[in-house]
């Protein structure tokens, strides 16, 4: 009987514990941000300081070439390796630093797009305890079905005091 009791509490508490789901399209609200425009300014100029260095160093190895070329009948053995070894040492260097250029402007538009993801969860956590959300999934290819009354979207949209652009439907 006390086991019978204790089934019918759980199942008595489980019935009223109610549980909301919503729904947040994060890219959207990003897209949005008036902030994306400056972070997307800043890593463009970051891009580009990289890639003025990038022809630095390329315009180096093509002189590396140049003076090799023009020497290379005084060389003896020794120098043209050492000289072979300077190019192929300066060539892997040029494209080292163009694998690690994308990283790198990968990490900087991480680092510039934080405070943007961090506004968005903040004012996320208003809106969910606001409507008594227990979940709120984002609505990328991962969420099969949701039913729009619960996209919170628009709500977090509004609390950070963004625009909504008229649809034409």
């Amino acid at each position: 009987m006390k086991y019978l009791n204790i089934i019918f509490l759980f199942i008595c508490i489980t019935g009223f514990s109610q549980t909301k789901v919503g729904t947040i399209n994060v890219d959207y609200i990003v897209s949005l941000m008036p902030e994306l425009e400056t972070v997307q300014k800043e890593v463009e100029a970051y891009s580009k300081t990289l890639d003025t260095d990038l022809q630095k160093k390329v315009t180096d190895y093509k002189a590396k070439i140049e003076a090799y070329k023009a020497g290379e009948a005084s060389f003896t053995d020794a120098q043209k390796q050492t000289k072979q070894q300077e190019l192929v040492d300066t060539e892997n260097d040029i494209a080292k630093f163009q694998q690690n250029g994308n990283k790198l402007i990968g990490i900087k538009r991480d680092d510039k797009m934080r405070p943007v993801y961090t506004k968005i969860g903040q004012a996320l956590d208003k809106v969910a305890k606001a409507g008594s959300y227990t979940q709120v999934l984002t609505a990328d290819a991962s969420v099969v079905y949701f039913d729009d009354k619960y996209d919170l979207t628009l709500d977090v949209l509004k609390e950070l005091g963004v625009t909504i652009p008229e649809t034409g439907e």
